[in-house]
């Protein structure tokens, strides 16, 4: 059973961005494995603080994260 676990800072993405990557991946493992995994496939997003994601030794902040 595939388990995607994604990080991201908080704030980034909206929800309805986390549903449209939720259901990405799960197409993608889909294509990649098989349908008979896309029923089992799992995703988690968890949010990370503002601040808290080091890129390059300097925090990461939404802001500076956001798409343009």
């Amino acid at each position: 059973m595939p388990f995607i676990d994604i990080k991201i800072i908080e704030g980034v993405l909206p929800d309805d961005k986390k549903a449209d990557l939720i259901a990405a991946i799960t197409e993608a493992v889909a294509q990649v494995g098989g349908e008979g995994l896309r029923p089992m496939t799992r995703c988690a997003i968890q949010e990370i603080r503002s601040g808290w994601w080091g890129a390059g030794g300097k925090p990461v902040t939404t802001e500076a994260a956001r798409p343009k």
